[in-house]
């Protein structure tokens, strides 16, 4: 068996997950970034994006969750994320994103071009 650490993902409603997990890829705003066990301790703000976890090993995607934002930080305790909003990228509608992505660029709106692009970006990866 693999060597597990524990994950939490919040968001400002409810704790979203909690378990043990071989390895999670957050969307840092400097960089994508894997935690595994044993990860050096830091803090890092999150950009919008998909959360990539590996339940069981770091060879299996589990589940992937689109974020909004927020932060991430890795202590001796695993990885908690707060994450602004969150939702697995099963629930995310590709045809929907696309309308709202066509009136965010209308709008010139860069906020939220940035955030549906990253939306429609984790429907395709």
């Amino acid at each position: 068996m693999a060597d597990l650490f524990h994950f939490e993902l919040v968001s400002p409603e409810k704790l979203i997950s909690s378990g043990s997990v071989a390895m999670v890829v957050v969307p840092g705003t400097e960089g994508d970034f894997g935690v595994l066990p044993g990860h050096a301790p830091l803090m890092s703000t999150i950009r919008p994006g998909a959360i990539a976890i590996y339940e069981a090993d770091s060879n299996t995607l589990t589940r992937r969750i689109f974020v909004d934002g927020g932060f991430a930080e890795v202590s001796d305790k695993g990885l908690t994320i707060l994450a602004e909003s969150a939702m697995p990228v099963s629930d995310i509608d590709p045809a929907k994103v696309s309308v709202d992505l066509a009136a965010a660029r209308a709008a010139a709106d860069d906020t939220a071009i940035a955030r549906l692009e990253a939306m429609q970006a984790a429907t395709v990866n």
